[in-house]
């Protein structure tokens, strides 16, 4: 089942890169009393999320947080360790909270998850974003191609705000 508007996000556990080296940081920890806005990539490094998805978060992040949003974070299928390293690599270090879901356990849960074994990427998530208030799904766009970003950019997420 597909998460909706309306729904709960579930638990989870993701993992983060600190300087202090991995993290959990749980759902609840995450959106408890919070704006957040979460967006999801088919993968880190890869050319649409490279050179589109992140860069439009990257630039209406401070119009996201003067509509109240408390925190962008990304969700991927990778370790830690690759999201780190593109956080780094594209500018959003500090910036973007990097969510490694590498067994796609929340990507699974919520129903975006896509098999992408025939590219040689396994289970991966499907393009997203979404505003959550305090765990609540407030506003939900899916990409119907992991390779396109029509609904899923910063833009459209910040009309939602």
């Amino acid at each position: 089942m597909t998460i909706a508007i309306g729904d709960r996000l579930p638990e989870a556990t993701f993992k983060v890169r600190t300087p202090e080296g991995l993290k959990d940081l749980t759902v609840r920890e995450l959106t408890a009393g919070r704006r957040v806005v979460l967006f999801a990539v088919p993968g880190a490094f890869t050319p649409t999320c490279h050179a589109k998805h992140l860069p439009s978060y990257l630039e209406h992040l401070d119009a996201l947080r003067a509509k109240g949003i408390d925190e962008v974070a990304c969700v991927a299928v990778n370790d830690a360790f690759v999201l780190d390293a593109w956080s780094k690599q594209g500018g959003c270090d500090g910036k973007i909270t990097m969510l490694s879901d590498g067994n796609a356990t929340f990507t699974k849960a919520i129903g975006l998850d896509f098999d992408g074994s025939g590219f040689g990427l396994g289970t991966r998530s499907k393009r997203y974003s979404m505003l959550v208030d305090d765990g609540v799904v407030k506003a939900l766009n899916v990409e119907e191609s992991p390779g396109v970003m029509e609904v899923s950019g910063a833009d459209r997420i910040l009309a939602a705000c």
